[in-house]
């Protein structure tokens, strides 16, 4: 996250509002919010990853409170894709009614800080690494990244020093600059087009966007800010074949130019016998099952596309990875069995390509001999899609960001076990709070009933080079601009819903709007400066 640098400057705390309850029936940050923060907040919002503030002190959360309450009040935070009412994961960032409604009080009554005895020690994010003893560590060449003007997904190759085959139980990536790195994907892969790729590209590594370049490559692993160590069910592994290469590849969002990564990834063996091999594979996809294809997407049109697959034997699955990129805006999965009936296995209502992730259940589904397996994807390419590739063409199947896919990678078992499905990876519905901290505070529904009047806005172009043109839907008392590195590089104050900001004068990179409206609510956007 990029530190939040404002100073902790009073407000007035909102008109509109009035506290009928004394301050001891609120809940405080000491005793109640600063527990929600840490839990679902605070691993991305720190100083070492890419959130545009951090989240670690009573005075970061009264300076941002009020989009804090915008942002979890409709859902936009945590960022956390899948549908929790159409199947439960296995770590979830979400929050419960209980929590938003209890952050919302919580503003409307000023921030109250608390007894600060009360409060959960703050938590600290270094590069410490949590599997401290790897059978295999596979690091990338020191490597600065490159001004390209662009994303860039970069593929590095690892030799793999160790002969023999062997089952991966445990995986931890460490991204070398959490700021610069957006996500990171691990194959294998035992042929020499990598090798031949990246002979063929000057510097550290090869530039490959969507996967590694060759079609045997398989995935291992993946991450995303705020992911954890990713660990197998007892008695199964992921396999890494003997003479396999480690291609991990590196996606570096515009805006991390100039800086020095090193990330590597730390792998833990099992030497159990018997032990299942777990295969991650997109067994649906837009190149052997889309069956209302091709995947192409008219300028100015809405399209909706249909996976199916039809297993000829039982197998286990454990996790499901979506996968596709900017003009879509739903995917969903499911499968229906010979007696029809219809399993659930993940819903995105609101697809977003920065967010992408491997989702798993909390236990394995079994999907028997001779089912279906469906995916849907709905895809917007219109002004009416903010993230549609500007100016507005025609999108069709490839690689790069303008063009599109639709996957879905599942981690699965093949044969399947009778009892797999009765495995319990996580009985929780919910993300265990930090440290085990609770609140006693019990918040009812008028939390976020005086949700205060939307910040919605739009910028564009996107990217953009000397004037970037803004349209708000309520009238703005403040618009400002900041860097990736927190910097405030422009700030306005105006009374207006539209206007323009010159950034002539500003380098290229990324950078973050932030545009507060008359009541103190805010939003926060990113755009490219070419």
């Amino acid at each position: 996250m990029i530190k939040n640098i404002l100073s902790f400057v009073a407000f007035s705390i909102l008109g509109s509002i009035s506290i009928a309850a004394p301050l001891d029936s609120v809940p405080t940050w000491s005793g109640d919010v600063a527990c929600i923060v840490y839990s679902h907040c605070s691993s991305c919002h720190n100083p070492t990853s890419i959130a545009p503030f951090s989240l670690l002190t009573y005075q970061d959360a009264w300076t941002n409170m009020q989009s804090i309450k915008h942002d979890v009040s409709i859902g936009k935070m945590p960022p956390y894709l899948p549908n929790t009412s159409y199947r439960h994961y296995t770590d979830m960032r979400v929050l419960t009614t209980q929590e938003i409604n209890t952050i919302a009080i919580w503003v409307n009554a000023g921030g109250p800080l608390g007894d600060t005895t009360q409060a959960p020690p703050q938590p600290v994010y270094t590069s410490s690494v949590a599997i401290t003893n790897p059978d295999l560590t596979a690091r990338i060449p020191d490597y600065t990244v490159p001004n390209t003007g662009a994303d860039l997904y970069r593929c590095f190759i690892i030799t793999n020093p160790q002969a023999a085959s062997h089952y991966i139980s445990e995986v931890e990536v460490i991204p070398g600059d959490r700021s610069a790195v957006h996500h990171v994907l691990v194959f294998a892969d035992n042929t020499n087009t990598p090798i031949t790729l990246d002979s063929a590209d000057p510097g550290p590594g090869y530039t490959n966007f969507g996967g590694t370049g060759s079609n045997n490559s398989t995935l291992i692993a993946a991450w995303v800010p705020g992911s954890d160590v990713y660990t197998l069910p007892a008695g199964m592994g992921i396999q890494l074949a003997a003479g396999s290469r480690i291609i991990i590849q590196i996606h570096y969002p515009v805006g991390a130019q100039g800086k020095l990564d090193s990330t590597r990834v730390n792998l833990k063996y099992t030497t159990a016998s018997g032990i299942r091999n777990v295969t991650l594979d997109p067994i649906l996809n837009h190149v052997s099952n889309l069956y209302d294809g091709p995947l192409t997407i008219p300028a100015d049109s809405v399209r909706t596309f249909h996976e199916r697959y039809t297993t000829p034997y039982d197998v286990t699955i454990l996790s499901v990875a979506p996968h596709a990129h900017l003009v879509c805006t739903q995917m969903k999965a499911f499968y229906v069995t010979t007696a029809h009936d219809t399993v659930p296995i993940i819903d995105i209502d609101n697809w977003d390509f920065h967010w992408q992730g491997l989702h798993s259940f909390q236990k394995p589904i079994k999907v028997p001999a001779h089912s279906t397996m469906y995916g849907i994807a709905h895809y917007d390419n219109t002004v009416n899609n903010p993230n549609s590739p500007r100016p507005i063409n025609t999108v069709t199947l490839g690689e790069s960001t303008t063009n599109e896919m639709m996957l879905f990678y599942f981690a699965y078992l093949y044969p399947y076990v009778a009892g797999d499905e009765n495995i319990i990876v996580d009985t929780t519905s919910h993300t265990p709070h930090y440290l085990n901290c609770v609140s006693n505070f019990i918040a009812g529904t008028t939390g976020i009933s005086d949700l205060q009047s939307d910040v919605s806005f739009m910028l564009f172009p996107d990217p953009a080079q000397s004037i970037l043109s803004y349209q708000c839907s309520a009238e703005i008392r403040e618009i400002s601009i900041r860097d990736i590195a927190g910097k405030t590089v422009k700030i306005q104050n105006t009374n207006d819903k539209q206007g323009q900001l010159y950034i002539g004068d500003m380098n290229t990179g990324l950078y973050f709007v932030s545009i507060k409206n008359q009541n103190g609510a805010s939003e926060t956007k990113r755009f490219v400066k070419e």
